[in-house]
């Protein structure tokens, strides 16, 4: 008889070592890749869509490279002090690599490359947790944009909802959401269904290296915070 894979005894050591290894592979992919672009630049992402993202860094992929993941990964390549930087001056990227952050390396010039990054938009519906951009009620009466089978779903979302002779209608005003706070996973379907879109997919440079300078492009931040970071 052929012999169970359900007992089969996993090494633990053995999986931190692929794990080791998979980090040291993408910190050599950075380094090679820092090594080939004329500039880099961190910047960072709100609401996050895979889908146009990928087809942004497809757009892209003949003049240049993205890099998502771990910052720490991300900084231990580039260098995190002025000692052990790759090449001088990327310490200061690597300062910059925090919280919804990446790096993208390129050869374009920096005009295309601010132009397309600040045209970058994409709006689309929020996700639960995502904190609402306004306020949404919706006013007692008839709700002609749904059928009478989506009553059901629409009382299991927490309306309060009725069928009158075929029409749904609501019985009280309704808040789906207020400004300023989480959306529940009820809410969030509700705006779905209303055709609301309160997330927005964005990516805002925040600074830009080359061989000859360093720019930072974020409000409030000097080279002197970089220094200290």
């Amino acid at each position: 008889m052929p012999k169970s894979k359900r007992n089969k005894i996993v090494s633990l050591s053995k999986t931190k070592k692929k794990g080791k290894e998979h980090k040291e592979s993408i910190v050599n992919t950075i380094r090679e890749a820092a090594e080939s672009y004329n500039s880099i630049y961190v910047f960072s992402f709100e609401n996050m869509r895979n889908l146009k993202f990928k087809e942004f860094r497809e757009q892209l992929k003949s003049t240049s490279r993205f890099f998502l993941g771990s910052n720490k990964v991300m900084q231990v390549a580039l260098g995190r002090s002025a000692s052990d930087e790759i090449r001088p001056g990327l310490y200061k990227v690597s300062k910059l690599l925090r919280g919804d952050a990446g790096l993208f390396l390129t050869n374009m010039p920096r005009e295309e490359v601010e132009s397309l990054f600040n045209k970058f938009e994409e709006n689309d519906f929020a996700r639960t947790g995502s904190m609402a951009a306004e306020k949404v009620e919706l006013l007692e009466g008839p709700l002609d944009q749904f059928t009478h089978e989506m009553e059901p779903f629409l009382r299991k979302q927490g309306m309060p909802v009725r069928l009158n002779k075929g029409v749904v209608e609501l019985v009280s005003d309704f808040v789906v959401c207020e400004e300023g706070k989480p959306l529940s996973p009820e809410s969030a379907r509700i705006l779905r269904l209303l055709g609301i879109k309160m997330a927005t997919f964005r990516l805002d440079l925040i600074c830009k290296w080359s061989p000859e300078d360093f720019e930072l492009y974020k409000e409030g931040l000097d080279e002197s915070d970089v220094e200290c970071a």
